[in-house]
């Protein structure tokens, strides 16, 4: 694994920064009117789906507090799935539902929950306790993901997912998250949550950290993080690609996570993404985004964009 490298050498490096991030990149390319395309994971299933990217499987939209009802009867045959407010962000109000015991639900962590709590988790999200600006909310029901094996053994707990920077539909860097006990499951790095980063051009692990320290090791699981090597790294790029002519977001972050049957799955859009990619990375993104804004003649199609990015970002 390559060396870590301090944040004043990253700075040296392009290192994007917030204030940059904002004015130069999301208020230039980001229309306002997309804003509400990728800040509400209904919109965001519908839209990707015209453009061959696959979600996982929604069971049910909850609207109103009339419609809970429906959900007790459709559960009741189910072992796993998840529950997400619409319009939440930063990983808020989702409940991961992994199994039953009895008439209870058992959450990824392992506590049981009951049908009423869970009916009560639904009110709370229409009520807006998770949404962006308190706003009343839908609630979505969907399929439990399964993650593959081969990245699952890496993660404690929850599902760990790739985290892919879009620019002008250009991937331009990418992660692996993994959860944590410090994150309490959720693929989120602030929370604690692993960063790996990862080699464009082939989807191999370069680096890793954790609260943007360097680390060789899985804190909970003990495993090496040297030698991880993502399948069907090409569709995958490609597949991210894809999500910049279904949303007209020019600067964005993009979720996927691997299926053991289903293969890769969009989970989410950001069009706020942050900037710790870049220490999991070893590497800052302003070069590579001021490649893409130097281009004379930009790619059409998703695959050009991704085979440009894998041979003229990839490491060597």
């Amino acid at each position: 694994m390559g060396g870590w490298i301090s944040p004043r050498r990253l700075t040296r490096l392009g290192m994007l920064n917030m204030n940059r991030r904002n004015v130069d990149y999301i208020a230039r390319y980001n229309e306002r009117s997309s804003y509400p395309l990728v800040d509400n994971k209904l919109k965001t299933k519908l839209a990707v789906s015209e453009y061959g990217v696959k979600t996982p499987k929604l069971l049910q939209v909850v609207r109103q507090q009339h419609e809970i009802s429906h959900f007790r009867e459709m559960a009741e045959d189910l072992d796993g799935f998840a529950i997400k407010p619409a319009k939440g962000s930063g990983g808020k109000g989702i409940t991961v539902i992994t199994g039953r015991d009895g008439d209870d639900f058992v959450k990824a962590s392992g506590a049981r929950i009951s049908v009423a709590m869970l009916e009560r988790h639904l009110t709370n999200i229409l009520a807006g306790l998770y949404s962006l600006a308190g706003t009343p909310d839908v609630a979505i029901v969907e399929d439990l993901v399964q993650s593959s094996p081969a990245l699952a053994k890496y993660s404690y707990q929850g599902v760990p997912d790739i985290r892919i920077i879009i620019f002008q539909g250009y991937p331009v860097m990418a992660m692996l998250r993994l959860a944590t006990k410090a994150s309490d499951g959720k693929a989120n790095l602030h929370q604690g949550a692993v960063g790996v980063g990862l080699d464009i051009g082939k989807g191999q692990s370069l680096n890793a950290v954790q609260f943007n320290r360097p680390i060789t090791l899985h804190p909970d699981t003990g495993l090496a993080l040297e030698n991880i090597r993502i399948d069907d790294w090409e569709n995958m790029l490609e597949m991210a690609a894809r999500c910049y002519e279904a949303t007209n977001l020019g600067y964005m972050g993009v979720d996927l996570v691997v299926d053991a049957h289903q293969g890769p799955l969009l989970l989410e859009l950001n069009a706020r993404p942050g900037l710790a990619i870049q220490m999991a990375n070893g590497c800052g993104l302003l070069p590579r985004l001021k490649n893409i804004e130097a281009l004379k003649r930009p790619h059409f199609s998703p695959r050009e964009r991704v085979h440009y990015a894998m041979e003229t970002f990839g490491k060597l």
